[in-house]
């Protein structure tokens, strides 16, 4: 089965968008409807024109409570994240300090080195 692709003209798409500015329509779903036009086209013909003024506004409508918690989540997700960004350089410091040490004591196999140290640390925790 070969597949339809359907291709809309600019004054066709202008028309539609005149007709939803005038009110003719109620919605975008019902000029879908009438002209059967699939998804969201209507919608990203609306913002590739700029159309904004007639694209659905969405509200949001909260509870007091529910912006200071919003706020205090968003304040812990920076506090995280520079938290993470901390230790990341300190990871990269404290390996760049265990190289030059394994360099400067002459052991040439760092990795056995830190396998040698992670069996240690595992035997004193038990």
């Amino acid at each position: 089965m070969q597949e339809v692709l359907i291709r809309y003209s600019e004054a066709f798409k202008h028309r539609i968008m005149q007709e939803l500015k005038s009110g003719k329509f109620s919605s975008i779903d019902e000029a879908r409807e009438v002209y059967a036009i699939g998804g969201g086209t209507i919608n990203r013909w609306l913002q590739k024109y700029d159309r904004r003024d007639i694209l659905p506004r969405k509200v949001r409508i909260e509870m007091p409570d529910e912006q200071s918690q919003l706020k205090k989540l968003k304040k812990r997700i920076r506090d995280l994240e520079k938290a993470l960004a901390d230790s990341k350089v300190r990871e990269i410091i404290n390996q760049a300090h265990f190289e030059v040490l394994c360099e400067q004591m002459g052991i040439k196999d760092i990795e056995g080195m830190k396998k040698k140290i992670a069996e240690q640390l595992s035997r004193e925790e038990e």
